[in-house]
């Protein structure tokens, strides 16, 4: 009985490919809010840089994320805040992560 029931779901997985469908992701508005004004404090050295606080999509609305310094690591020249974008291909908006560029 156990090989029985094994072997149909062996079967089920392979009819479809063994992949599992991937759900939609969750309904987002047309875009995020403006950045809501921050008071930026002195940095903690000279090495670092302040990150400015962004909207992030929990799921189900925009939730504030404050703003913070960042260490400016050896090697590391310009520093690219996160920031949203549109995916036209997507039809959605999608947040790009903050990165150091060379």
């Amino acid at each position: 009985m156990k090989w029985a029931t094994l072997a149909l779901a062996s079967s089920l997985l392979m009819g479809t490919g063994g992949a599992m469908a991937q759900p939609a992701p969750p309904p987002m508005p047309a875009a995020p809010p403006p950045p809501q004004a921050e008071v930026v404090p002195a940095p903690p050295g000279a090495r670092y840089v302040w990150e400015p606080g962004h909207w992030h999509w929990n799921g189900g609305r925009y939730v504030w994320i404050r703003g913070h310094y960042v260490l400016r690591e050896a090697g590391w020249g310009h520093y690219q805040p996160g920031h949203w974008a549109w995916r036209p291909a997507w039809g959605r908006w999608e947040w790009v992560p903050a990165h150091w560029v060379r």
